[in-house]
């Protein structure tokens, strides 16, 4: 690290747990970012701002008037743009010395494979079950680690699925693919705008926590957050030896 990157991150260099070896691993990882929206804009300000050397957005989606209530990534002068090129240009001009990569496609298959394949982290800050799944099943097939956030209304959930560890659960033990869950999107239900910034926060922690070695992460444990009363609650779930996804990858 140089003078300038030693000023920039000294509040984490003072963290005995971080120190500047864990600041070194931060600049050397890749961040993979599914969605910049109301979770991926918080979740990608803050690891911009503490170093992550390669943060790579993928969202197809414009900027609307709608957005911008908690969509923190984007300003009124963009509204139009790309999310992913009005997400670059917040966060270059927060941290200029590191690589935001912007791809402005809706990926599936293969390319989310090898998008995976080339990430130390994913955050999943996507807003519907098929895109959870299909982040969920490239992750476990490449033993990438998943920070997985949801919120609609004022309700949130944050979770860990690290495949590393082939105990672990992944999404699919939580949420089985073949079970139906109420698909329901922000467009018609509405949510609180701080309840993103909530989760989103934590989505970068979780990812910062790992990429960096340091602490417990939420792996096994689902995390809600009732924000009507800002009550947590905390529960506890294993992998499931039938799961579609994981069951059988050995």
């Amino acid at each position: 690290m140089n003078d300038q990157q030693l000023l920039r991150y000294s509040r984490h260099i003072l963290l005995d747990e971080l120190d500047i070896e864990g600041q070194e691993k931060l600049l050397a990882a890749h961040a993979l970012i599914i969605g910049a929206g109301g979770l991926g804009s918080p979740a990608a300000f803050y690891l911009a701002s503490a170093g992550v050397g390669t943060i790579t957005l993928v969202d197809d989606d414009t900027v609307d008037l709608t957005n911008l209530q908690r969509q923190i990534l984007h300003t009124t002068e963009r509204v139009g743009q790309a999310k992913v090129l009005s997400g670059q240009q917040t966060l270059t001009e927060i941290n200029p010395t590191i690589k935001i990569v912007a791809l402005e496609e809706r990926v599936s298959g293969e390319r989310l494979n090898e998008l995976v394949r080339s990430a130390s982290v994913v955050l999943d800050c996507s807003d519907n079950f098929a895109t959870r799944h299909a982040v969920n099943r490239a992750c476990v097939a490449n033993r990438v680690p998943l920070v997985s956030g949801a919120a609609i209304k004022f309700d949130g959930q944050i979770s860990v699925f690290d495949k590393r560890d082939e105990n672990a659960p992944c999404y699919s033990c939580l949420f089985p693919e073949d079970q139906q869950f109420e698909e329901v999107n922000c467009g018609t239900m509405g949510v609180f705008a701080p309840l993103v910034g909530i989760i989103g926060s934590m989505q970068a922690a979780e990812a910062l926590k790992m990429l960096a070695g340091i602490g417990e992460s939420l792996t096994g444990r689902l995390l809600l957050l009732d924000a009507r009363t800002m009550e947590w609650s905390s529960i506890k779930f294993a992998r499931n030896a039938s799961c579609s996804v994981c069951g059988h990858a050995h």
